[in-house]
């Protein structure tokens, strides 16, 4: 196992040559790091050429014990690579983990949350008074592309100013996620932040001395905001808006559902969040259904109850 480490650098600037983001290849080394080290801790300590399925099961069984399904798909997805650039490599004759299957996750099992209007309305309003000038415009804008477009927090991070076009109204997002680039609809609103952000973004730029900077959205010093920044600040507003949000994916949510009740159809919603199949999309029926709400509204017990429960 004094290769591993070695394997493992090796790996990872292959994955990196796919285009993955920054986020994804820190998870792929953590877990790569902690399969290495329980391996080497193992008595007597198995030869990497001989790591038997067996062996892999146990350290999946300890290292996933209570975790969430998602989480555990996501590990077994990071060892399974590892082991087919180990078959490449001539280190193993075949990789077991082709047949170690994660558990079976169903998109629809748990009910997305959303934010509601009051809410979000709250959430804009704390953002506007952030005590820097350039962080007023910058989370207003952040906000305004997190709900007015369903953008993920990655795609948002990745932005560059040449992907705004402002006489199309459009955002061009790229496909690092999904494998296909899209170019999604600004409402008017976030398109007006987006432009009352623009000359702040400048005189940041001129402040840091960093002018060829490309990315849309800057940290204070003139460098990308990453995600976890993006994640940070947002959470920074909720609570100064004493507002509970527990992922940024909930202005995602959000957007879906809200479009939904607009009358959108579901392809269209498919299109604009970019999901690869629609059955990602029909999980949003489960919160925000307009039909279902007009039938119950149509239910014949509204018309023999009265609005105080009696007869």
């Amino acid at each position: 196992m004094n290769r591993w480490d070695r394997l493992v650098e090796r790996y990872l600037e292959e994955f990196q040559a796919r285009g993955v983001s920054v986020d994804r290849m820190q998870q792929v080394q953590r877990e790569l790091d902690r399969w290495g080290a329980w391996t080497k801790r193992r008595r007597p300590r198995p030869r990497l050429d001989r790591l038997d399925a067996d062996t892999i099961i146990r350290y999946i069984r300890d290292r996933n014990t209570f975790r969430a399904k998602a989480t555990v798909s996501t590990n077994i997805s990071s060892m399974r690579g590892m082991g087919e650039f180990l078959v490449r490599q001539g280190i193993w004759t075949t990789n077991p983990l082709r047949w170690i299957r994660g558990p079976k996750l169903d998109p629809r099992a748990r009910v997305p949350q959303r934010i509601d209007r009051q809410r979000m309305q709250q959430l804009w309003e704390a953002a506007a008074t952030s005590r820097l000038a350039y962080y007023r415009y910058l989370w207003v804008a952040v906000l305004g592309v997190l709900y007015g477009t369903g953008m993920r927090r990655g795609e948002l991070s990745r932005l560059d100013v040449r992907d705004w076009d402002r006489d199309q109204r459009m955002l061009r997002v790229d496909g690092r996620k999904t494998g296909r680039q899209r170019c999604v609809p600004v409402p008017d609103m976030v398109g007006h932040c987006i432009e009352a952000y623009l000359p702040q973004r400048h005189n940041q730029l001129e402040r840091c001395g960093v002018m060829e900077q490309t990315a849309l959205f800057l940290k204070q010093d003139g460098g990308r905001i990453g995600g976890h920044a993006i994640s940070a600040g947002v959470h920074r507003i909720a609570r100064r808006a004493a507002i509970p949000l527990r992922s940024l994916h909930q202005f995602r949510h959000t957007c879906a559902s809200d479009l939904l009740e607009a009358g959108l159809t579901l392809p269209v919603i498919k299109q604009l969040l970019g999901h690869q199949t629609v059955t990602t999309t029909v999980r949003y029926l489960d919160i925000s259904d307009p039909q279902r709400v007009e039938a119950i509204r149509r239910h014949p017990i509204n018309d023999w109850l009265s609005a105080d429960g009696t007869r």
